[in-house]
């Protein structure tokens, strides 16, 4: 028996995003089919800014999580999703 109630949003899945993104631009990355940040390489900055909820601010906050990891956008908007 489930104690979800039928309003109750169904759960995000886990991603390794940082929380400094802030909660619309990770919702935003989960609904493309972003998950980790190792996908996030393979596509551009303005690629992510198409996205409702991605704005400046997350870019930059995951441009300065990715070099950390060695890490970069594509320099060239990507054929396709994950």
């Amino acid at each position: 028996m489930s104690t979800a109630s039928p309003n109750t949003p169904p759960a995000r899945p886990a991603t390794d995003f940082p929380g400094g993104i802030g909660n619309p631009a990770t919702n935003a990355l989960v609904a493309a089919g972003y998950t980790r940040l190792a996908q996030l390489a393979k596509v551009s900055e303005a690629e992510l800014l198409a996205l409702h909820g991605v704005g400046p601010k997350a870019i930059r906050v995951l441009r300065e999580v990715l070099a950390e990891r060695g890490l970069s956008f594509a320099a060239k908007p990507s054929k396709k999703r994950p």
